[in-house]
């Protein structure tokens, strides 16, 4: 009788296991996408043998799936990488030309732009941001007139007096297909320093606040309103408490969840708190990344604990390379560099503003161990998820979107031709294979315009080949002219055509035209 009943136990457990996995393998997966905010290619230890910092979680994450080693965001700076996360597109199609929105711009993204966020909810998941937004919030206002419709230039702002905090936004992440949403309105350093939840200010600001560089040249912001429940030193934490209740009460369901988590952090305000303050024995901004791989873990360890590992797809990433505010003189001091091998850093064209770290993890379709060297981009994250759930992209979606699936199946048909990348100031840089075109502002092509300061002595054209001077020294263009005429005419098509997918020619935004000489588009 003991016999039979050990048997029949074991039975039951081997059908609710082939159960489960029959369960697993035909559930969409869940998907996670963090990303950090001024995080340097260099700071993770997986990705820089020399690295002083050592980042136990993150390295864990890519052993256990696939480590990119050339992947880039499509601009140098927030605003821009945001947008394209979100949208698939180059935000340099839009009014956003150069630097980044504030934390009273009005709306970046139409309410008419399809996002990864509406596909994701269209196709059944439930979908949340957690962390920083800087893509423009629709402010309500005292008045009830509706000062912007959406971002149309850098001067867009609301006035802070004229905010009606009481009042729910005119538009927000709801309207860009996020089903709950908790957000920082703009960078750690912008005001206003408020908690926005589902379109609505947790708790009306009461106070200003402010901290100069002359106070802590690590941590400072900029004048402005603040709520009594906002504290910058816990907002990392927050957003990943908040992430790790959103894993927990929807890890059990039959609906598939998204979160797009970006975080507040390293950017400036660096501010890491207990036990991580001074751990590095390097400086703060060290300290800083410890304490992001530390609350990384956390977020990892409760996607196990909650059983949910093995269909979950985590996509980590930075919005651009490491920012000056950083301290790189003390860095590379002490060994460390940010940037790793390569020249620059945020904002520049040169490929520490915009090569990032990248990685991705999804036990049921991703082996272990894996590496992909392909060029990638942030912006392919939107036509990944499409292919992931079979969507056909219409002419008007993803414009500059490229599928990752195949890549992360190991299998040919990754189909990104070229990428495009674009300074904090404008200047375009396009890349081919090993090839790398900077068109200087001195050409006369720039998103914003020839900038008001400039190297006069800067040539027109920056050719460099990566494979052989991946540290951007040397410039061939004079040896290689028929190359700069092949990039440039590359350039100008993917301009022209509103997208670099294969497709329907589509508008650019009616104000985007100005800004590219028409000799040049027209060569």
């Amino acid at each position: 009788m003991k016999n039979i009943i050990i048997l029949a136990l074991l039975n039951i457990l081997v059908f609710n296991g082939l159960a489960q996995s029959k369960t697993t393998k035909n559930k969409r997966p869940n998907i996670i996408y963090i990303l950090a905010d001024d995080l340097g290619i260099g700071d993770l230890s997986s990705y820089n043998e020399n690295s002083k910092i050592h980042t136990p979680n993150l390295d864990a994450m890519g052993a256990e799936g696939m480590k990119f080693t050339d992947a880039h965001t499509s601009s140098a700076v927030c605003t821009p990488t945001r947008y394209g996360i979100l949208t698939g597109r180059y935000n340099w199609r839009t009014p956003l030309k150069q630097f980044v929105t504030w934390g009273t711009s009005p709306m970046l993204i139409k309410e008419d732009r399809f996002t990864v966020a509406d596909l994701l909810k269209q196709n059944g998941y439930k979908t949340a941001s957690i962390g920083k937004w800087h893509l423009g919030l629709n402010w309500a206002t005292k008045d009830g007139i509706k000062d912007y419709d959406h971002y149309t230039g850098i001067e867009d702002k609301y006035d802070f007096d004229r905010i009606a905090y009481t009042k729910p936004l005119d538009k927000g992440a709801a309207e860009l297909g996020f089903d709950y949403s908790y957000l920082l309105p703009a960078s750690l350093n912008m005001p206003p320093f408020v908690y926005v939840e589902n379109n609505k200010v947790v708790k009306v600001p009461t106070g200003i606040s402010e901290q100069k560089r002359s106070e802590n040249p690590y941590a400072f912001w900029i004048k402005g309103d603040i709520s009594e429940d906002f504290d910058h030193e816990q907002v990392l934490p927050v957003f990943v408490e908040k992430s790790i209740s959103f894993i927990k009460e929807n890890a059990g369901g039959d609906t598939p969840f998204f979160i797009y988590l970006p975080l507040a952090a390293p950017h400036n305000p660096i501010l890491p708190t207990e036990p991580w303050k001074g751990k590095s024995d390097i400086n703060p901004y060290a300290d800083f990344v410890l304490m992001i791989d530390d609350l990384m873990g956390q977020i990892f360890k409760t996607i196990k604990e909650s059983g949910i590992e093995e269909n979950t797809m985590v996509i980590f990433t930075s919005d651009n390379g490491c920012a000056a505010n950083a301290n790189f003189p003390v860095l590379l001091s002490k060994g460390h560099n940010p940037s790793y091998i390569y020249s620059g850093n945020k904002g520049s064209y040169l490929e520490g503003g915009h090569r990032v770290p990248f990685l991705v993890k999804w036990p049921e379709k991703i082996k272990a161990n894996t590496v992909s060297d392909e060029t990638i981009c942030t912006t392919d994250f939107m036509a990944t998820c499409a292919d992931l759930l079979d969507y056909k992209l219409n002419d008007n979606e993803a414009e500059d979107s490229y599928s990752m699936l195949p890549l992360f199946n190991q299998k040919k048909g990754y189909k990104r031709e070229a990428t495009i990348h674009h300074s904090k100031t404008g200047i375009f840089a396009v890349r081919k294979g090993n090839w790398k075109l900077i068109i200087s502002p001195n050409s006369g092509v720039s998103a914003a315009g020839k900038p008001e300061k400039i190297d006069e002595n800067l040539p027109e054209y920056i050719l460099y080949n990566l494979k052989t001077d991946i540290a951007e020294k040397e410039n061939i263009a004079d040896k290689y002219p028929k190359k700069v005429e092949e990039l440039k005419q590359l350039l100008a098509k993917q301009i022209k055509d509103g997208r670099s997918t294969p497709g329907k020619v589509q508008e650019n935004d009616p104000i985007t035209t100005p800004w590219v000489q028409t000799a040049f588009l027209n060569e």
